[in-house]
């Protein structure tokens, strides 16, 4: 079994004396001195141009924060800080983030065999997988991530099709491709398993799982326009859907920047937001990536980590810089690396000449 690498992590910067935490409202500040306001306004003003380019399509948000305070923002036509926008899959940094406060509280043990009925028989080779091989995409399991309808595709067929009423029973109904660990592959599926696992932990589904989500990570965070989706089961379905605003996204993605703590209480347990930022083992060839677990690494830089969606959600985050960027819209598959190429350029803006 292949684990991950381990290398030396950027420190994750602490909250900034004298600046409030975003609780109730982000504080406002300038542009930083030495941004490159000239290039920053290019990058925006084509993204948000009336006509959307060819190269992004349509850009509907950008927050940016830096320094703990919101220093730039901007919305397309009919989009504004109080209009809820898609997680996709930027929902499974959520699902990472659930996975965290059970673990800390001892009630998950992520290098345990995972609760998954489908394969509590010892025998099954599918038993040994852990929700950190899960959490990882390295379980094996064949499960195909394609969203061109006329292409064959698990998850679509999973959250629109047979498997809608009972996500994460389909997904784990699936065969054991490759040994556990020994290959990575990104798979919705795997997360509706974990998401299910972390019901069971907690003893809660449907909406008493949703009290969970909003008591222990939604609520401290000021994050109120959340808005999670469940199946039929009653499990969240952690691998593509819980709305919010910008702004919200920002406020999950600053949990992170500032290592699991809020307001001086600590969230997510110790080293949980380092373990999201380890890269993952990935076999040769692999094109997307690198991958850490439940989050996606380096878009905007060495040391960087992202919630990544469909179509072009993003939640950046920068410790380098101390910096949140959030990034919603509507990108054509086609164009689908743009986006992270123009995130980069961004923040670039931001960095030391």
């Amino acid at each position: 079994m292949n684990a991950p690498t381990r290398e030396k992590l950027p420190p994750l910067p602490a909250q900034p004396e004298g600046v409030a935490w975003p609780t109730r409202e982000w504080p406002e500040g300038d542009l930083p001195h030495g941004t490159d306001v000239k290039r920053l306004k290019m990058l925006m003003d084509h993204a948000f141009a009336e006509k959307a380019p060819a190269d992004l399509g349509e850009t509907h948000a950008v927050v940016i924060v830096k320094g703990g305070k919101l220093v730039h923002e901007r919305y397309w036509a009919g989009f504004g800080p109080d209009v809820t926008c898609p997680s996709w899959s930027k929902a499974k940094s959520i699902t990472h983030a659930l996975v965290g406060i059970l673990a800390g509280e001892e009630k998950l043990d992520i290098h345990a065999p995972a609760d998954v009925p489908e394969w509590a028989d010892k025998s099954d080779p599918r038993n040994p997988i852990t929700l950190d091989l899960l959490l990882r995409m390295s379980s094996g399991i064949a499960f195909r991530e394609d969203y061109v309808p006329e292409h064959p595709s698990d998850v679509i067929e999973m959250l629109w099709g047979a498997g809608k009423d009972d996500v994460a029973h389909f997904a784990a109904s699936f065969p054991l491709e490759h040994e556990p660990g020994s290959y990575w592959s990104y798979a919705s599926g795997t997360t509706n398993i974990v998401a299910r696992a972390a019901a069971r932990a907690a003893g809660a589904f449907g909406n008493d799982f949703e009290a969970f989500m909003r008591e222990r990570l939604f609520h401290p965070l000021g994050m109120k326009s959340a808005t999670p989706k469940f199946d039929a089961a009653g499990t969240f379905i952690g691998s593509s859907f819980c709305f919010c605003t910008p702004r919200d996204f920002a406020r999950f993605g600053y949990l992170y920047l500032r290592d699991g703590m809020w307001e001086g209480k600590r969230l997510l347990p110790e080293g949980w937001v380092d373990y999201a930022r380890t890269p993952t083992w990935q076999q040769a060839g692999v094109e997307e990536g690198p991958y850490g677990a439940h989050w996606w690494l380096d878009i905007a830089g060495p040391g960087s980590f992202s919630a990544n969606g469909y179509e072009g959600q993003y939640t950046v985050v920068v410790p380098e810089l101390d910096m949140v960027l959030v990034r919603h819209g509507k990108t054509p598959l086609e164009a689908k690396l743009n986006p992270k190429k123009w995130i980069a350029e961004v923040v670039d803006c931001f960095r030391p000449s």
